[in-house]
């Protein structure tokens, strides 16, 4: 799936979530100069001798942002803090906790060794080495990094436009009186949260009624504006199902239907040159193809490198009742349990109750080729990132 173009230079504190458009070098030693790692004492380690060669003078103080002129030599130290630069001559620092003071002497107990509670220039990166790799997604980590080496904008790929529309007579916008035989849409809603912390510019055409030339419209209107469109609704065999149809007229269709539970109508094509995900009407089928494979693909369209997301083993708490031809994945609560990982799916799983994710922070993975798991049994789980679109 190609990147959209466009790349665009933003400051660094406008960057979450967006993705590196160019490799990032340090562009300083970070830290710029040797530092203390604690408050203590900064001193010559050769100066302090056997047992009766131990006292050294303090001579003045080096502080954070205040460093001293003084050379350490002579069997002279300097008072030192954290952060502060260490001064010329010294090549160790004492804790404060382990000497004596006596008004302008120490006694140092022990022999220090050149280089403790020392940091060198360029300890955490040397000018030059990379920062960032173009592809990668800046998160609070990355950019907390090319803060602290100055690094005050960035180049970013620009944000993926994504156009979503809901289909279905039966349903009403939360808030109105339901009528008749109406559910309340949430699918829409869910999906642009699930966005919010995407590199998107999300485009909430609304709701459409179930009618081929209405959804016909809305998808070319969509790919108009959208590099990216998703259709919740209207994709399976239904005789009021009319998305599949209309893409089929303005677009093409690559794939329909998957070996999945939940999410088994799913489609896959182009509109324009939008690409296009028919996600099923259900609200669980949605978020869960929408995790699965919406988020890769804004993610790879943004120009982020393919990753994999993690999965860990789990000793599942109970038996799951599963019939062989399509892999599932279950909402469920993974816990450490006496020193090992415990999964417990939450509840009855129907693909219309959005109560199997209160709770949850694991999409368990039962095998298509498996008639069933026992309590027991290691299963694979996919963990869920709180409140976000993407697994962790």
């Amino acid at each position: 799936m190609e990147p959209v173009s466009g790349v665009e230079t933003i400051p660094a504190a406008a960057a979450l979530g967006r993705i590196a458009a160019t490799a990032v070098r340090a562009p300083i030693d970070l830290p710029p100069f040797r530092s203390s790692a604690m408050d203590g004492y900064a001193i010559c380690a050769a100066d302090v001798g056997s047992a009766g060669a131990n006292e050294l003078t303090v001579a003045g103080e080096s502080a954070a942002g205040h460093p001293s002129s003084l050379r350490v030599a002579g069997r002279r130290a300097l008072r030192i803090f954290t952060g502060a630069m260490m001064p010329a001559g010294a090549d160790a620092v004492v804790l404060q906790e382990d000497v004596e003071r006596r008004g302008d002497t120490i006694a140092i107990a022990e022999q220090p060794r050149p280089g403790q509670h020392v940091r060198e220039r360029g300890h955490d990166v040397a000018r030059g080495e990379p920062l960032v790799a173009r592809g990668d997604r800046l998160g609070a980590y990355a950019l907390a990094w090319l803060t602290a080496c100055g690094v005050a904008e960035v180049a970013v790929t620009r944000r993926v436009r994504v156009a979503i529309f809901a289909t279905g007579d039966e349903l009403a916008d939360p808030g109105a009186a339901l009528g008749p035989g109406q559910i309340y849409d949430s699918n829409r809603f869910a999906l642009l949260r699930l966005m919010a912390d995407l590199p998107v510019v999300p485009f909430d055409m609304g709701r459409l009624p179930d009618n081929r030339e209405a959804i016909r419209r809305a998808l070319q209107d969509a790919a108009g504006q959208a590099d990216l469109v998703i259709a919740s609704g209207g994709v399976s065999v239904g005789d009021a199902d009319f998305v599949k149809a209309a893409v089929e007229e303005v677009g093409t269709l690559d794939f329909w239907r998957i070996a999945l539970k939940p999410g088994k109508p799913l489609a896959v094509g182009t509109v324009g040159g939008a690409t296009f995900f028919g996600l099923p009407g259900n609200p669980v089928s949605t978020i869960v193809t929408f995790l699965l494979f919406v988020a890769p693909a804004i993610l790879a369209r943004a120009g982020g490198v393919p990753g994999t997301p993690l999965k860990v083993s789990a000793e599942l708490a109970c038996d799951i009742a599963h019939t062989r031809g399509r892999r599932e994945y279950q909402r469920g609560q993974v816990a450490g349990e006496g020193g090992r990982l415990v999964v417990t799916p939450t509840g009855d799983q129907g693909s219309n109750r959005l109560a199997t994710f209160s709770g949850a922070n694991c999409l368990i993975e039962v095998p298509e080729h498996r008639a069933g798991l026992s309590a027991g049994e290691r299963v694979e789980v996919h963990l869920l990132s709180a409140d976000s679109g993407r697994l962790v």
